[in-house]
């Protein structure tokens, strides 16, 4: 158990409101350590499992905070007087603790945080997350690179939570949103200033479209433009919808003429984007997103390697363009540090990725 002192600087190391009554907070933690000891499970005592109290600590924060705010009428001064506050909050705090902490369902993971398949990944991408939130952000018109490039790396992220979780098949459908993020961003940075005009010119005909703007006029204005824009292009009114999508495609010069674009993501964005060779890998995560027999009859360790190789692979096309970025707008001594950073884990993303890749291909000969 540790002292209130100690305790009280955890909760402002964890970031919690000063707002909040830490004393209270102490007491509540030290009713749950009681708690614990006669806490009795299926195979004994749940107190011999250990205690882990920093997340104990934020489990009481959070609880008392949301009972605060779902309860306004009460004061925090009056309730913590009370002695059955006291027992109710380190009550349904220690349940969820060990419930979620401790007895948590576990689905069977193929690979945990701590291995190497993923440890080197997630430590890559929280460091390359870290340097792109000191970037402007959330102002499409100047930010559109860095946004959609963020939020790749932060679909990465969820990626490797799934796996590690051993929702495999979830992993899989998640790499296809990351697919179709890292196919926009290709393309917006291959072709340039044009195509990305027209992006985010597409983004207000789809606000348009299924929310509206705060005037009719200036909705009915966009709509105008819009049906003049299908019009010019031989496009009819059913294929409004992909041509609110995918029309930003015909700012790629020839694009149009080509007798194998199509406006939607396989024909247009992948092959606009050179990532054909993902179409039939693609097609696969789709049938897995809505739920077919792939899905359902599924076999763990091919769609771990599968889904595993599929996002390094996106990975270094993205690692790529964020390089290409962040060296060219950082100090020399941060590029020293980054290429130092690279020399040494790009080498074992590469060992991982090759491990796998032999995995994959003996599980492959055998058969989804």
């Amino acid at each position: 158990m540790v002292s209130e002192e100690n305790f009280l600087s955890l909760l402002s190391s964890l970031g919690v409101p000063s707002s909040l009554d830490g004393h209270f907070l102490y007491e509540a933690y030290a009713a749950c350590l009681d708690g614990a000891k006669a806490m009795q499970g299926p195979e004994g005592s749940l107190a011999s499992l250990g205690i882990n109290d920093l997340q104990l600590a934020l489990y009481l924060a959070n609880e008392h905070a949301f009972y605060l705010s779902t309860h306004p009428e009460v004061s925090q001064e009056e309730l913590v007087k009370k002695d059955e506050y006291l027992s109710f909050l380190a009550s349904v705090s220690l349940d969820k603790y060990f419930t979620n902490e401790r007895l948590a369902y576990k689905e069977g993971s193929l690979a945990s945080r701590y291995s190497p398949f993923m440890s080197t990944i997630e430590l890559y991408l929280n460091f390359i997350l870290g340097m792109l939130s000191r970037y402007e952000r959330n102002d499409p018109a100047h930010t559109l690179i860095v946004d959609v490039m963020a939020k790749g790396f932060r679909v990465a992220k969820c990626v490797c939570g799934l796996l590690e979780g051993g929702y495999e098949t979830e992993a899989f459908s998640c790499w296809r949103t990351l697919h179709e993020n890292e196919c926009i961003l290709h393309c917006l940075v291959r072709y340039g200033e044009p195509i990305v005009k027209r992006y985010l010119r597409h983004i207000e005909y789809g606000v348009a479209f299924r929310v509206g703007f705060k005037t009719k006029e200036a909705t009915d204005a966009i709509f105008v433009e819009i049906k003049d824009n299908m019009r010019s292009m031989g496009l009819k009114s059913k294929d409004m919808k992909r041509y609110i999508e995918y029309g930003w495609l015909f700012a790629i010069p020839g694009i149009a003429e080509s007798p194998e674009f199509k406006l939607n993501f396989r024909d247009g964005v992948e092959r606009a984007a050179s990532l054909t060779q993902y179409a039939k890998v693609y097609e696969m995560s789709s049938e897995v997103t809505h739920s077919s027999p792939v899905l359902i009859y599924s076999k763990k360790n091919y769609f771990f390697y599968l889904t595993l190789l599929s996002l390094y692979e996106s990975f270094f096309r993205l690692e790529k363009i964020f390089t290409s970025l962040y060296t060219s707008t950082v100090s020399e001594a941060e590029k020293q540090g980054y290429a130092r950073m690279r020399n040494l884990y790009y080498g074992e993303l590469l060992a991982a990725y090759d491990s796998a890749k032999k995995a994959f291909a003996e599980i492959a000969k055998k058969g989804k």
